[in-house]
């Protein structure tokens, strides 16, 4: 058992005071008194069915001290014969096992006859009552004598409580001042009983006085040894000191000193290391402050560990750039296919370079979805310009001190991890990546984001100031890569900082040579198989793309085709098979059922149910937004964790329906009459942004006229209380989407026309692109037995300088190029 104790709160015994027969609890060196709380550690089965009885009985429990110390299992001949009954206040399990409690004296009790020895003690209690008259002139005076002790004992203890003195001022019972004072003293447990069974008050308190006495003296002449030690200690310390000075002397004069062997070591380092001015200025004062102290100070290994950090930096140490475009270009080509921006903004940086040698390092950001190697990427750039990389994750990290360092006031305290990174490329030009950039996180140790201002700012970051080292360092020559999913959480100064470079899904095309150029490889060798064991044939890996993946990236598809090289090495073992050629018709076989089917082109239109598009962190998506409509009173309900702007939309395409009610045949009554419910599946997954403008108001239109929507039509564009359709971001991103759904036909904003450039030529010859303006346009291709609107061309492209002219391309209407 253990025990603590807690400032004096009265508690007063249950209505009808306290039961005949009580559990009993024995405790080991602890005595409980009452009106005192008293913390107790309880372990074993017999004291844990103890406090089960006890909870089921209004939580009251008799405790009393052990008297045989060496009973493992207590009965009455153990115990004292007088205890305190009690009350449980708090009751918790411990991982350990043991069970914990704040319990609280409720009056002293005496031990009758035990009525039960298993499974835990019972027995019959009698309540006992404090005896003699509190306020007789010896019982106050002695209070008095034991405050003024009291008060002399807290202000001696170090360890106790100031606070202890001003609640014992505060009690107003002789009886219970003296069971509190008790309970706070360090006394033996014979002592302690003696005072618990002391019912007299005026006998109390004079035994109490007693042991103050006791403990009054036994601190002043502990005190008093204390100081002649503190004064010899002086001494001592004293003549080490000179003890310590003549060492050095002698050591001085016999030239082997390790510390100052080591102290010549550091200096020729500092010499040897090209250091800026300031971090030569800061290294010679550090080795100074060094040289001054003794090797067995804690300052010493905390200045020796900073003068470590400043001479391993490569203040002047950079790596060759590699400045062979075609080569360059050749790395790039092996490790990434596509990705033709990305790959000639590093051709372009690099031809700068070889113009002129002292340019800043750019800031690049890659933003795109997962899976589509944006990280490795930055790996490949890092190896097609022959320099270090270095990579650190940014997702979670919401400590400034991450990205500054640790000031030295700080035990164990290090740099940032920029100037950790910079160490361990052992250059100053690396190409650094900051990979999840949009996951940082800020709380109240500071925000990660602000401190990379300084960081990603080619103007600020060659005095970048770590607050470990102190002093300035320069980043302009790192070439800094962020990546992010989305650049939403993005703080807008960060962004402005770099230059956005997008990143897009894959195509079914790209993913095929990408799967037939370096995944299928990689995976082969990585599960031990040889060249040629595992081949599959185009069809088989575009139905592995197209039905057991949906992605924008390519993880899916790496993961698949994992399971494809297990299993072939698996029938390769057993003896079954020993080269594999897999077609379309084997992949059942192999990976089960196909997941996914293009299953929206194949459906019947609805009421009310339109195909919409969404640009999302991992790609394009397809949403399929439903309306209904029931008895109501103009309420519009919407579900599906839509976001503010996207519940504006809703409201704005509902506002647009009433205001041309007339012109579609749609009676007042009808809309006044009705609540509207809009769901947006897929619930759990949050939906933002104004793209659904256009699906939202035509499944009011559908819902409301009751024409059904085409559902081999997908679409995506803004809405405004005028009818006209505006233009939205992620173009590329949702087509892809419509694509990998079966969807051939889209309706998109008229003014998003440019943006079908990015999308690649075999993707645009199977879709069918219907560029609107106005809302009327979009019912009349939505609705079944509507008209198209009239046709729109894309401006033709200008022609190049140098090349063929281009060829005049088809109306989209029709089909695009």
């Amino acid at each position: 058992m253990s025990e603590s104790q807690f400032p004096i709160a009265v508690v007063e015994a249950p209505p009808g005071g306290l039961p005949a027969e009580m559990p009993i609890l024995p405790v080991r060196h602890t005595v409980v008194y009452p009106y005192m709380p008293h913390q107790l550690t309880a372990g074993g089965t017999r004291a844990l069915r103890t406090l089960e009885a006890a909870a089921e009985s209004n939580g009251l429990l008799a405790i009393f001290a052990q008297q045989n110390l060496d009973a493992e299992e207590a009965g009455a001949a153990d115990l004292y014969r007088m205890g305190t009954a009690t009350k449980i206040h708090k009751l918790w399990r411990m991982p350990d096992g043991t069970v914990r409690l704040i319990i609280q004296g409720l009056a002293r009790c005496g031990l009758g006859e035990l009525v039960q020895e298993t499974p835990f003690l019972k027995g019959r209690i009698l309540r006992l009552e404090d005896e003699g008259d509190p306020e007789s002139t010896q019982v106050q005076a002695l209070c008095r004598t034991v405050h003024r002790q009291f008060k002399a004992i807290v202000e001696m203890t170090p360890n106790m409580a100031r606070e202890l003195q001003i609640i014992a001022m505060n009690i107003d019972h002789p009886g219970r001042l003296a069971d509190f004072v008790v309970s706070n003293l360090d006394l033996a447990l014979e002592e302690k009983q003696k005072l618990l069974e002391l019912l007299d008050i005026g006998q109390r308190l004079e035994y109490l006085t007693g042991l103050l006495a006791r403990e009054q003296e036994i601190l002043e002449v502990g005190m008093k040894i204390q100081a002649q030690v503190q004064e010899k200690l002086g001494k001592s310390q004293r003549e080490y000191y000179l003890r310590e000075q003549l060492k050095h002397i002698q050591k001085e004069l016999s030239g082997d000193d390790p510390q100052l062997a080591e102290g010549e070591e550091l200096r020729a380092r500092v010499e040897a290391v090209q250091l800026s001015p300031e971090g030569r200025e800061a290294a010679e004062r550090e080795l100074r402050r060094l040289e001054q102290m003794n090797s067995s100070s804690p300052e010493y290994s905390m200045a020796r560990t900073y003068l470590d950090w400043l001479l391993a930096l490569p203040w002047a140490v950079s790596t060759q750039d590699d400045l062979d475009l075609s080569a360059a270009a050749r790395v790039l080509a092996e490790d990434h296919y596509g990705l033709e921006k990305v790959k000639d903004r590093i051709l372009e940086f690099l031809a700068v370079r070889r113009l002129r040698q002292e340019t800043k390092g750019p800031i690049l950001c890659f933003v795109g979805p997962p899976g589509v190697g944006k990280t490795s990427l930055g790996r490949s750039i890092a190896r097609a310009m022959g320099r270090k990389f270095l990579r650190i994750s940014l997702g979670g990290v919401h400590d400034e001190a991450e990205i500054r360092g640790h000031r030295r006031t700080y035990i164990g305290s290090l740099p940032g991890r920029i100037i950790q990174g910079l160490r361990k490329a052992g250059a100053n030009n690396p190409v650094f990546m900051l990979d999840e950039i949009d996951k940082l996180g800020a709380d109240f140790r500071g925000d990660p984001g602000s401190a990379l201002l300084e960081v990603l700012d080619p103007e600020q970051n060659n005095t970048f100031v770590d607050h470990y080292l102190d002093v300035p360092f320069d980043l302009s020559k790192v070439l800094f890569i962020a990546t992010a999913n989305l650049l939403g959480p993005v703080p807008p100064a960060l962004r402005d900082r770099m230059e956005e470079i997008p990143i897009p899904g894959y195509t079914p095309d790209e993913k095929l040579q990408i799967a037939r150029r370096h995944l299928l490889p990689k995976q082969v060798e990585g599960h031990g198989l040889r060249p040629g064991q595992l081949q599959l044939a185009d069809e088989a890996l575009a139905r592995l793309i197209g039905e057991y993946t949906r992605e924008a990236g390519l993880r899916q598809l790496e993961r698949q085709l994992g399971a494809l090289c297990r299993k072939a090495a698996r029938r390769i073992i057993e003896g079954k098979r020993r080269r594999f050629k897999l077609k379309a018709g084997e992949l059942e076989e192999y990976l089960g059922p196909a997941h996914f089917f293009a299953e929206v082109a194949a459906g019947k239109g609805e009421v009310g149910v339109v195909t919409g598009l969404a640009a999302t962190a991992v790609g394009g998506e397809i949403l399929f937004i439903e309306a209904t409509r029931m008895q109501g009173k103009e309420q519009l309900i919407l579900t599906g964790q839509l976001g503010e702007v996207m519940r504006e939309s809703a409201r704005t395409a509902l506002s647009y329906l009433r205001t041309r009610a007339d012109d579609w045949g749609v009676k007042a009554k009808d809309l006044s009459e009705a609540d509207v419910h809009i769901h947006v599946p897929a619930g759990a997954t949050p939906k933002e942004g104004p793209s659904a403008g256009i699906a939202l108001a035509v499944a009011l239109v559908s819902l409301f006229t009751g024409r059904a929507v085409r559902s081999d039509l997908a679409m995506t564009g803004e809405i405004t209380l005028r009818g006209r359709v505006l233009p939205v971001g992620g173009i590329r991103d949702k087509v892809l989407a419509a694509q990998r759904a079966g969807i051939r036909r889209v309706i998109l904003p008229a003014r998003n026309a440019n943006d079908l450039e990015e999308i690649p030529a075999p993707i645009r010859a199977q879709m069918r692109f219907e560029l609107v303006e106005r809302f009327d346009q979009v019912l009349k291709l939505a609705l079944l037995g509507g008209k198209r609107p009239a046709e729109v061309q894309l401006a033709p492209r200008k022609k190049a300088a140098g090349k063929a002219k281009a060829k005049p391309r088809a109306k989209l209407r029709t089909r695009s190029r």
